[in-house]
């Protein structure tokens, strides 16, 4: 009984999370590790300068991570905004159009699976509260929820420092061992991080953790893949 009332608890407060904000979480590390492994593991094979590999690293992380956060600020305020937009207009429906609005919500609980007989009475019900009636439109209709919007500027934070996490990991080793060292260990480190980030997600989506690992791992690896390929082409034709 502990047990179960203890994972009751969790569920209930991993339903607090922000989806948007954790999407961006996740978004911004993947691309950090992605981008910048790509990027530098391509110039290590071809120049074999460490300065060089720092510099272009830092520059890749400082540009890319604040252009990210900008991007997710400005994506996730045009989306509530044309949410709300959306609600604004249903609520004017609602308050203009009720019975063609009721006949609407009617169908709309007979889509989701409810009784006809059973539908139109919730429907009756909800048109005596246009506040529920457009809660109720918001969810079933727009598939919007006027609860949780969002939130800019958190999304923003997010993508900007997850994005300099996930720069760091490939670029780490560059820092402390020589490049032909640091090109050894910098693809496993970045590798099992990508492995861990795929695994991790799963706290909130209740995938396998192994299989939610390897699919990260198999996609985003790619990258580096990429990136030492066009490396070696350059040094070798250029």
């Amino acid at each position: 009984m502990i047990y179960e009332h203890n994972r009751k608890d969790f569920i209930h407060h991993q339903q607090k999370v922000s989806t948007s904000t954790v999407r961006e979480s996740v978004f911004g590390v993947e691309d950090g590790m992605v981008s910048t492994f790509g990027a530098i593991t391509g110039i290590a094979a071809a120049t074999g300068d460490p300065f060089i590999v720092l510099l272009t690293g830092i520059v890749i992380i400082s540009v890319e991570s604040v252009s990210m956060g900008v991007g997710s600020f400005i994506s996730s305020k045009s989306e509530i905004a044309i949410n709300k937009r959306k609600l604004h207009e249903e609520k004017i429906e609602v308050k203009e159009e009720l019975e063609h609005e009721t006949e609407e919500m009617k169908e709309l609980f007979i889509k989701d699976g409810w009784p006809k007989a059973i539908a139109k009475k919730m429907s009756e019900v909800t048109a005596k509260d246009k506040k529920l009636m457009l809660r109720e439109m918001a969810y079933r209709e727009l598939k919007v929820f006027p609860d949780n919007l969002g939130s800019p500027k958190k999304n923003a934070v997010a993508m900007l420092f997850s994005y300099i996490v996930g720069g760091l990991v490939p670029l780490s080793s560059y820092f402390f061992f020589p490049i032909d060292k640091a090109i050894i260990l910098s693809i496993p480190i970045t590798l099992l991080a990508l492995f861990m980030v795929g695994a991790v997600t799963t706290k909130f989506s209740k995938r396998n953790w192994f299989k939610a690992g390897s699919e990260m791992l198999a996609l985003a690896s790619l990258a580096g893949a990429i990136g030492y390929v066009a490396g070696q082409l350059v040094e070798r034709f250029i």
